[in-house]
């Protein structure tokens, strides 16, 4: 909310598409449910004009579909949208970490790395115990953070969108694990090491065991799902 305390439509438009965008990353809308802008707008108490833009917004970020006659229903991933999620996202950071083959990496310093490894010892306690829920929230700032510190700012909203996305794929997944704990990747803190050292052979070869985790827990969904 601006300081002034005045919530416009712009800050409303972004309200709702964060409060929708929580709401499916928790599980509370599931993959496939439908809904319309007026029966949002009855939810959150608002006109159908801000719903309308932020519904358009989560759509443009793949999160919704649009159906011209039956209003929005949630984007359901597949577990081969996953892996390309994992493998697109991997690219870049691979890009990020090399130089003419070589693993690099800029020493990071200053107030801002101090938020991030907040994020990262949060995150990585959560995954050890299995609190999903509290995990998802520091993990996406986490990796939004972080991606601020090391590359620019397109870069990194691309990688936030996939972040998202493949939670968004995951949640209903992992609430049906018996131990979820044992498939959540918690090595945050050695990756923030890693760019605190200016160490881009270590950071590139964590996020790599992320990459590696990711797609060994989507092997092992698809031989569930057969």
């Amino acid at each position: 909310m601006p300081a002034s305390g005045v919530v416009t439509r712009s800050t409303l438009r972004q309200q709702i598409a964060d409060a929708l965008r929580d709401e499916v990353l928790a599980g509370r809308l599931q993959p496939g449910q439908e809904f319309t802008v007026k029966e949002i707008a009855a939810t959150y108490g608002v006109s159908a004009t801000p719903v309308r833009e932020a519904l358009v917004d989560l759509t443009a970020q793949g999160l919704l579909d649009s159906n011209q006659h039956r209003g929005f229903q949630v984007h359901r991933f597949s577990i081969e949208d996953y892996r390309g999620m994992v493998e697109a996202a991997s690219l870049v950071v691979d890009g990020i970490f090399r130089a003419d083959g070589t693993p690099r990496a800029d020493p990071v310093h200053g107030p801002a790395l101090v938020s991030v490894r907040r994020r990262a010892e949060e995150a990585a306690r959560a995954a050890r115990s299995g609190e999903l829920d509290v995990l998802i929230g520091y993990d996406l700032r986490f990796w939004r953070e972080l991606g601020a510190l090391v590359t620019n700012c397109y870069i990194a909203e691309f990688l936030h969108r996939m972040r998202v996305q493949t939670w968004v794929f995951a949640v209903p997944h992992l609430r049906g694990e018996p131990e979820p704990a044992a498939w959540l990747w918690n090595r945050h803190e050695d990756l923030v090491d890693a760019i605190t050292l200016g160490d881009g052979r270590s950071a590139h070869a964590v996020v790599v065991t992320h990459d590696e985790h990711a797609l060994r827990w989507a092997d092992r969904l698809e031989r569930r799902t057969r």
